[in-house]
């Protein structure tokens, strides 16, 4: 087994990372895979937080173009991540990991507030931290979190789940001719309009220098695999 690349890392998941063929909801099958996952990458002595997105439950963008202020439809999207973070909590301790869920949106009657402090101090027993209700503020995607929460907690990078074993020059479920990035900077993923996180998220990133590992979550195993250097991915800066 290969010693971890990293020793603090904030693992993005979209929330239709937790779907199965219905594409809707949470199927338990894939979160118990990705929590048994989550809870391998642990053991390999990695401190771990994780950022959920909510579109398997709710997306704020889509019905604020009905009607709904964006505000408003942001806010219930951040209450649909709490909710994916707290399935995939129960999942992670049932696989064997002390897991927390800190919200950006105080709630004390569900799960605790995040803070800084709070955060780093369950990572410092060795507690899986998930980071629900995003940045708290709205216009702020999920990817941003992400990195805004990496660059917080002094983690080493952000690994970014998606579909598709890495960045590709265009889709390759559409292009058979597309082909896979090894290595980006973070200015290449801006100008070139790589959209597998958004542009704002890519700024923070290159600010930070904090590196982007972006790879599928669909094998089992991934996780830690992309923790040991294994399968295939793309590195985004660093």
């Amino acid at each position: 087994m290969g010693e971890p690349a990293y020793r603090r890392v904030i693992v993005k998941l979209s929330g239709e990372a937790l779907t199965g063929p219905e594409g809707f909801g949470i199927h338990q099958p894939v979160l118990d895979r990705i929590a048994a996952d989550l809870v391998a990458s642990a053991a390999l002595g990695v401190d771990l937080g994780v950022v959920v997105g909510g579109g398997n439950i709710f997306r704020g963008v889509e019905v604020s173009s009905r009607g709904v202020s964006r505000p408003t439809g942001d806010s219930m999207g951040m209450l649909a991540t709490v909710m994916n973070c707290l399935a995939l909590e129960s999942a992670v301790e049932r696989a064997g990991s002390p897991a927390r869920t800190l919200s950006a949106i105080p709630m004390p009657a569900v799960c605790e507030s995040y803070t800084r402090a709070r955060s780093l101090k369950h990572l410092g027993k060795q507690r899986i931290v998930l980071l629900a209700a995003g940045t708290g503020n709205p216009y702020f995607t999920t990817d941003t979190t992400a990195v805004l929460r990496a660059a917080e907690l002094g983690a080493d990078a952000v690994l970014k789940a998606t579909n598709v074993d890495g960045v590709y020059t265009a889709d390759p479920k559409k292009d058979p001719k597309a082909t896979r990035y090894a290595r980006l900077s973070h200015q290449e993923a801006i100008e070139r309009d790589l959209r597998v996180m958004d542009s704002t998220a890519f700024a923070l990133a290159r600010e930070n220098r904090m590196p982007i590992i972006v790879f599928s979550i669909r094998q089992p195993g991934a996780i830690a695999g992309v923790l040991r250097g294994e399968g295939h991915a793309t590195i985004v800066g660093g």
